[in-house]
């Protein structure tokens, strides 16, 4: 007899079925897992092994066989304990067969058969629906993976609890998705005095998703403005909200089994390239994935080493990133809103003579140097932050609540989701060829003024086209059908910069 039990291994964000096959033979007792396991693997059979002693079942005194199929797929994690110990148990006639292949099983043992929890519950569970199949998992993962909503989930604190579930001792309650925590704390786009143009900035890349550099002196608001960009945000939609519990499930930081802020992730400027795209052994997803669909904060962008910052190029045009390593090759979304953060020179003091060192301005041409022209050709919005009086520091605090911009950003992200139904493109930075030519073609008076600019400045196709997103977008908060010359003035002049 074989037995079969269902589990999955992980390839990117992707649960990809697995079956694990059990066949007990004659011959000199051994315990051999064969189908590519990886080291995690392999030393299931002595926790599996320690469990079944702590309930009193003796292994067989036999040719103990698993083989995880497909055999040509790498299988890592130490979340094939559960489904090798039950395939084993009904191989062994203590487990009804009929009743575990209908499941997809996956739990690392402890050496006293209790389960732990495992990462990748949520896909986990999406791949069981999809194979219409109920799922067992530890208990701890059970919220996480109950919000799939279309299988059963049925989550045990001890190998004993499903022993005793499929044996119709004592079944098991299906697990209910965990009522998610409140929404982290955002503070108030109001504290910050003065800038109004880089607010002005910040709500136009909130509504359209469009990337913002951000060039000013030490202290002088970049970090503190680029805090307050979730708080105008809109909330996740169902479908996000899915796509990045399931890139955080991945990565095991799933927080209250399902993501419900949009993520704002701000790595430091000495992260090497892997935890930047996504790597390591098993090829885990890296900060660009992280922030999928929330935002991604560089402070202090050029001091980023190169090959950090020449990796974000090709991501934040298509959308994803390949992580392409010697035993792996996955796929991640990392569709998020790039702000970066940079002072003017190494000194920060380029722009006041009375405390500027003695290689300025060449300093500031050497620092900024750093970010290639093709990374800087990206940044749909820059801006220049220059100090703040302290007059206004003193003053009280007059401009607008982060609720009021979040409102207008709402409603211009509301006008794009109609625009884009039924389309693979969310926001207007997305929008290309055609699409673009339908949606931000400028008036007459607004087509000449980008054509005198194109021709003066020598723009590169990519700043023409994104020049007409960042109109489409001001258009859009405006409440305006049509791209006109005030909103491709507007763009022209985040776009041509000093930064």
């Amino acid at each position: 007899m074989v037995a079969r039990v269902y589990t999955v291994a992980f390839d990117g964000i992707e649960a990809r079925l697995v079956e694990v096959q059990c066949a007990l033979s004659p011959g000199l007792p051994a315990f051999t897992i064969v189908g590519l396991p990886d080291k995690a693997v392999s030393e299931a059979k002595e926790r599996i092994r320690a469990a079944l002693d702590a309930m009193s079942i003796a292994l067989p005194s036999r040719r103990i066989a698993i083989n995880l199929a497909p055999a040509d797929l790498p299988k890592e994690g130490a979340h094939f304990d559960l489904p090798i110990a039950l395939a084993l148990l009904t191989a062994m006639q203590i487990l009804p067969a009929e009743d575990v292949e209908r499941t997809v099983s996956l739990g690392e043992l402890s050496l006293d058969g209790r389960l732990m929890p495992v990462i990748g519950a949520l896909p986990a569970a999406m791949t069981a629906a999809a194979e219409d199949r109920a799922l067992i998992c530890p208990k701890d993962c059970g919220p996480e993976a109950a919000w799939v909503g279309a299988t059963q989930v049925l989550a045990a604190r001890t190998l004993t609890e499903v022993l005793r579930h499929f044996t119709g001792q004592s079944p098991i309650t299906p697990a209910e998705a965990s009522i998610p925590a409140n929404t982290t704390a955002v503070p108030d786009l109001r504290d910050v005095r003065g800038h109004e143009r880089a607010k002005r900035a910040l709500e136009i890349a909130a509504a359209g998703r469009h990337h913002l550099l951000m060039v000013g002196q030490p202290g002088s608001g970049k970090s503190m403005l680029a805090a307050r960009l979730p708080g105008i945000l809109p909330p996740l939609s169902p479908l996000e909200a899915l796509e990045t519990s399931t890139i955080h499930s991945v990565a095991g930081l799933l927080k209250d089994g399902f993501c419900r802020d949009r993520p704002f992730r701000t790595p430091h400027h000495s992260a090497s390239p892997p935890a930047i795209t996504g790597g390591g052994r098993s090829a885990k997803p890296g900060e660009l994935s992280l922030a999928h669909n929330g935002v991604l904060f560089l402070d202090e962008l050029p001091e980023f080493s190169r090959i950090v910052l020449e990796t974000l190029r090709q991501p934040l045009e298509t959308g994803d990133i390949v992580v392409a390593r010697a035993n792996a090759h996955v796929r991640y979304p990392c569709r998020f809103l790039l702000v970066a953060a940079a002072n003017p020179c190494r000194c920060g003091h380029m722009a006041d003579a009375a405390r500027a060192c003695a290689r300025a301005p060449i300093c500031g041409t050497d620092y900024m140097g750093k970010i290639s022209g093709p990374l800087l050709d990206r940044f749909d919005l820059r801006i220049d932050m220059p100090a703040v009086n302290w007059t206004e520091l003193d003053g009280a605090p007059n401009g607008e609540h982060s609720a009021t911009i979040a409102a207008r950003v709402a409603a211009a992200r509301q006008v794009q989701t109609r625009r884009f139904d039924g389309l693979p493109v969310r926001t207007n930075a997305e929008a290309d060829g055609a699409l673009l030519d339908d949606i931000a073609t400028p008036d007459a008076e607004g087509r000449a003024l980008l054509g005198r600019v194109a021709e003066r400045f020598g723009l590169s196709a990519r700043g023409y086209h994104r020049i007409r997103r960042v109109a489409r977008t001001i258009a859009d908060l405006d409440g305006s059908d049509q791209v006109r010359l005030p909103h491709i003035a507007e763009a022209v002049g985040y776009r041509l910069n000093t930064a």
